[in-house]
């Protein structure tokens, strides 16, 4: 019974008539957020691998045409999909076909080299720092060129041969016969990987991979006005990659480190004062200290609980801008919860020369009664 033919345009999340182009940005995005070095779980890693499968076989043409054709060209024997391929078994009828629906063509060597993966990174920053900007520097794990053999993966004094199973041509040539007469057809060689060379002796500090893990520290210029989980991209900062191929990039993932006294949302700064009964009532000032600065807020006599004083132009600065945005200061009026005799009596005798005995609709006795109840022994 024929095996599950594997979804390669699912495991990538692009639909079957998605070009060259979505289908690497699609990798590189999940590459980004499923790479071992970003994401360390055991699932996310076997994702990472069966992506990256998914990505090598719809980036070549001659693959993703074999999908297409329903097979899966990474299967054991070709895997010419869940139906079977009704050439297999017979002589190796599964290249004629594959030569007749354009399978054959060959594509010469191709190189050692390869492009290098993205990294991300996650940098935490207090408010003050993601306001004005900062400058830091932090350590990064990752994939560096080898001094030893700079990049070639060959020992010192070697250097890579011609593979003497394909000549350097990195396929291998066949001529069978069919009913239709004698058939070439073409397959990676085995030997060399397709890329037409070997390496005799491998460099005895990368094994021929012509890159290590090595520790490095990179300096980090975060701009003003950045908000929490925007990523700063560093170009040719990532892994290098196979062969000493170029690097790819390093994203860098700022998060705001909450703040004891302001809220942020975008621009604008929020916080709260607290004041009480009576200096609202008869007014006051604070002295407010701001991100850079002291500031004078002015509480008026008879401010009200919920009342937003607003400081223009002392909030966060604007990404890219010389513009700042606001902060809001909303006044909290407290009022008093344990009074003694003396203030109780002061309470009362300002309610009656505010004449603050008002009768109620549909209560007697007023509402200087009721505080006359609320404030007096228990």
């Amino acid at each position: 019974m024929a095996g599950t033919v594997r979804d390669y345009y699912a495991l990538l999340g692009v639909g079957r008539d998605a070009t060259a182009e979505e289908i690497k940005r699609a990798y590189r995005k999940l590459a980004r957020e499923l790479h071992p070095d970003v994401n360390p779980d055991r699932r996310a890693q076997d994702t990472f691998k069966e992506v990256t499968a998914a990505y090598e076989v719809l980036s070549d043409p001659e693959k993703r045409r074999i999908v297409d054709l329903g097979g899966d060209p990474l299967a054991p024997g070709g895997g010419q999909g869940g139906q079977g391929n009704p050439f297999t078994g017979f002589g190796g009828f599964g290249d004629i076909f594959e030569t007749f629906f354009g399978g054959g063509a060959g594509r010469g060597p191709r190189s050692r080299v390869r492009q290098g993966a993205d990294a991300l990174l996650r940098l935490d920053l207090s408010l003050t720092e993601m306001a004005f900007g900062v400058s830091k520097d932090i350590a990064v794990e990752t994939a560096v060129i080898c001094q030893t053999c700079h990049g070639n993966g060959c020992a010192p004094g070697t250097r890579p041969r011609v593979c003497e199973t394909c000549a350097g041509r990195g396929e291998l040539q066949s001529v069978q016969r069919s009913l239709l007469g004698p058939v070439m057809s073409s397959r990676t060689c085995p030997s060399c990987g397709g890329t037409g060379e070997q390496i005799p002796a491998p460099c005895p500090n990368c094994s021929g991979e012509g890159r290590v893990r090595a520790r490095r520290t990179i300096s980090v210029d975060v701009p003003g006005g950045i908000e929490d989980g925007m990523r700063i991209r560093m170009s040719g900062q990532g892994e290098i990659g196979q062969g000493g191929g170029p690097a790819g990039d390093l994203y860098i993932e700022v998060t705001e480190h909450p703040h004891e006294t302001f809220t942020r949302e975008g621009s604008d700064l929020h916080c709260t004062v607290a004041v009480p009964m009576t200096a609202a009532a008869l007014g006051t000032e604070l002295q407010l200290t701001t991100l850079d600065s002291d500031e004078r807020v002015e509480i008026r006599p008879g401010t009200q609980s919920g009342t937003v004083i607003t400081l223009r132009g002392r909030g966060v600065p604007r990404l890219r801008s010389t513009a700042r945005g606001d902060l809001h200061v909303h006044v909290e009026v407290r009022t008093p919860t344990r009074l003694d005799d003396a203030q109780v009596k002061l309470l009362r005798e300002l309610a009656e020369v505010r004449e603050e005995e008002i009768s109620v609709a549909g209560n007697r006795g007023g509402l200087f009664a009721k505080v006359r109840d609320a404030f007096g022994p228990r």
